[in-house]
């Protein structure tokens, strides 16, 4: 049986996965549920002495849950989750390799530090930014619904560890805007499905408190003018999201009947 499978989704992330693999060497196996990349991420990965697994894409809970599937085939009796672009520092292993040891917790929340162009966020959302990583595979799966921004459902208690993950999430502003672009469509589909109905002054009223939320009340501030750029473009994305979410409920109304 594995003390600890360390597990990283990956679709074409050779830029990150060495030194991601690397920064988990100390646990029992490291497993690369992998979305068949093509640019020598899978051998970059073998190479290092991870295993791979590789299915297709349907979304971030469903693949993640595929790999606590795996896990539990494995004997794994816990898994840590890191992403690709993420490293896990000395101190956060050893803390790890202890909480593991209780058993009573079933998950635990890590604290991750956020570095966008090359800065440590201190607010605004990105920090503290703690993360349902460590858990027991039979005893934890991902919400179905919620196919980004994924929510893990335990069956027992949680603790917070102290160590930090540290993401290595946007080298750049445009990086920025293109995966919060290509997140806008996926976003607005999910507020469809759980029912939220954008009225006509949504798409000005919710980036204003959107502003306000990250801003002043999760002290984007503190980031300066990094601070003030990105919670600006989350207000943003946040008017575009409700745009959209408009657009999916006028179809709704004026699709034929069936």
């Amino acid at each position: 049986m594995l003390d600890l499978m360390a597990i990283i989704l990956t679709k074409n992330e050779a830029r990150h996965i060495a030194a991601c693999i690397r920064s988990v060497s100390w646990a029992d196996q490291v497993l690369l549920s992998d979305s068949f990349s093509d640019d020598g991420t899978v051998e970059i990965a073998r190479a290092l002495g991870a295993d791979v697994l590789q299915t297709p894409f349907e979304n971030f809970a469903a693949q993640r849950n595929l790999s606590l599937e795996e896990a539990r085939r494995r004997g794994a009796r816990w898994v840590f989750f890191i992403d690709a672009d993420e490293r896990a520092t000395p101190e956060l292993a050893a803390e790890i390799r202890q909480a593991i040891q209780n058993t009573e917790v079933v998950g635990w929340w890590v604290p991750r530090y956020n570095y966008i162009m090359g800065h440590r966020m201190r607010g605004g959302g990105w920090y503290p930014d703690a993360q349902l990583r460590l858990m027991r595979p039979e005893r934890a799966r991902y919400d179905p619904t919620r196919h980004v921004h994924e929510i893990v459902l335990l069956d027992g208690a949680e603790g917070t560890l102290r160590e930090h993950l540290i993401h290595y999430n946007y080298d750049t502003l445009r990086q920025f805007r293109a995966k919060q672009s290509r997140y806008l469509l996926f976003e607005a589909r999910v507020l469809h499905e759980r029912g939220i109905r954008a009225k006509p002054w949504s798409p000005l009223s919710m980036p204003a408190r959107e502003f306000w939320r990250r801003y002043v009340q999760l002290q984007g501030y503190r980031d300066g003018w990094v601070g003030l750029l990105l919670c600006a473009l989350m207000s943003w994305y946040t008017f575009q999201t409700y745009r959209l979410l408009r657009r999916l409920q006028h179809a709704d109304r004026t699709a034929p009947p069936m």
